[in-house]
């Protein structure tokens, strides 16, 4: 069990910042002390750290590279770019621009691209590969297929062998780099931006780049799949500082709910030794839910913390930070995930599928049907329901969002209540 990667990075001062008092002081690669407007210093150290004058490719090659190399042979990955508005996190990810030709400013998506072709090229004619893209944005509260904007509401599904999944997102077959970002650059045209005090160009809504990378040893017959996911976050924000009105209030107050909804699953995760044994958050958000697998311990994980080093937004920083701090403290359990393994897995959840309709069946009998719901729903949870193609799951997956967090924990013990006694009554 390894921890998630977790680094930080500060971006130059900009013009609003230039000729002002700075916060940070530098100990090493990995540690730095950091004050906050009322002169309180803070500590802070990571797997790595990044200040003003690093450059893209050293990001990437930290960070980055080893995800990549992994999702070439087949072990999810995610990275995850974390921070206020305006603190660096889309040039990160794009650089100045997707299709920037200069390899100083190139940023993390490209640089993938690259690598995965790389790597590709060099496992020789035994070994055959096809890579699909999808490209999703949530906006509001809703997941939006960016190479498809007539899907503005798609469904995450969960399924016990491929985990989390996005029903009917488009997936773009992409056989060289170049096309790979030329479908990059249209899909990023789609995305909501909007402009703040704080970014002209800001970010209104958490984009996700994804990978899929199918490998076949032909030889052997043995076919493999590793995901890669690139997550580029909407910027925290402060009101009073971004001047947001109208529709860009509405947005920030979405965005801002939403990384509540993840830090209260990172702190869930991190709070006690035997956190998964217990309820995690990951349904109060779409966020959440989408990057359940990279939280929930099944892949290989990196998280960038960017940050200003202006004194006038240490508090936005330390918070950011304090963030990567709890998250370093996530455990992850890598392994490849191949069709066998998949296969197996769907034999269980069959066998398993079967004895919960059995027993919701003769529930049904007994109890009311929002009881017989709730009890459903924890089933899904816990995957005993776990195929997609059935009538009761896709009720219960499409609709859990809703239904759960509106019973209460009184609601709840008496189901429970009902559930023994039943049982009892059927023995």
């Amino acid at each position: 069990m390894a921890n998630i990667c977790v680094c930080a990075r500060f971006r130059p001062l900009n013009s609003r910042e230039e000729g002002g008092p700075i916060c940070i002081t530098r100990s090493d690669s990995q540690s730095f002390s950091i004050k906050d407007e009322k002169d309180e210093q803070y500590l802070f150290s990571f797997d790595k750290v990044f200040y003003e004058d690093s450059e893209q490719a050293d990001v990437y090659e930290f960070l980055a590279r080893p995800i990549v190399r992994d999702a070439v042979n087949s072990i999810n990955g995610t990275i995850i770019t974390y921070g206020q508005t305006g603190a660096g996190k889309t040039f990160t990810m794009e650089g100045a621009n997707i299709l920037e030709a200069d390899n100083h400013k190139k940023g993390l998506l490209p640089r993938v691209v690259d690598e995965l072709f790389d790597a590709i090229k060099v496992c020789g004619e035994a070994t055959a590969y096809n890579i699909k893209l999808s490209m999703v944005e949530i906006y509001m509260e809703r997941v939006r297929d960016l190479f498809d904007l007539s899907k503005d509401n798609i469904q995450i599904k969960e399924h016990k062998g491929h985990g989390i999944l996005l029903s009917g997102v488009t997936e773009v077959p992409i056989l060289d780099g170049e096309e790979a970002l030329k479908n990059l650059s249209s899909g990023i045209a789609n995305r909501a931006v909007g402009e703040t005090q704080m970014n002209a160009g800001s970010s209104r809504s958490h984009c996700i780049y994804i990978f899929t990378v199918q490998k076949e040893v032909t030889n052997e017959k043995r076919v493999s799949t590793g995901k890669l996911l690139l997550v580029d976050l909407a910027g925290s924000e402060k009101i009073e500082k971004t001047g947001a009105e109208g529709k860009v209030l509405e947005e920030a107050k979405t965005i801002n709910k939403s990384l509540s909804a993840l830090g209260n699953v990172i702190s869930a995760l991190t709070s006690i030794p035997n956190a998964k044994s217990l309820h995690i958050p990951f349904r109060d958000s779409k966020l959440t839910r989408l990057l359940q697998d990279a939280l929930g311990g099944g892949s290989h994980t990196a998280l960038l913390c960017c940050c200003s080093p202006s004194l006038s937004n240490s508090s936005e920083s330390v918070s950011t930070l304090r963030f990567g701090a709890r998250a370093k403290h996530i455990k992850a359990s890598l392994r490849m995930s191949s069709k066998e393994d998949i296969d197996k897995k769907q034999d269980i959840s069959d066998v398993k599928l079967k004895i919960a309709e059995r027993i919701l069946k003769k529930l049904r009998e007994k109890l009311d049907a929002e009881t017989v719901n709730m009890i459903g729903e924890e089933f899904v949870m816990d995957g005993l329901f776990c195929d997609p193609t059935a009538s009761f799951t896709e009720e219960v997956i499409s609709n859990h969002e809703t239904i759960i967090t509106s019973q209460t924990i009184s609601s709840w013990k008496e189901a429970s209540q009902n559930l023994v006694n039943t049982i009892i009554e059927l023995l």
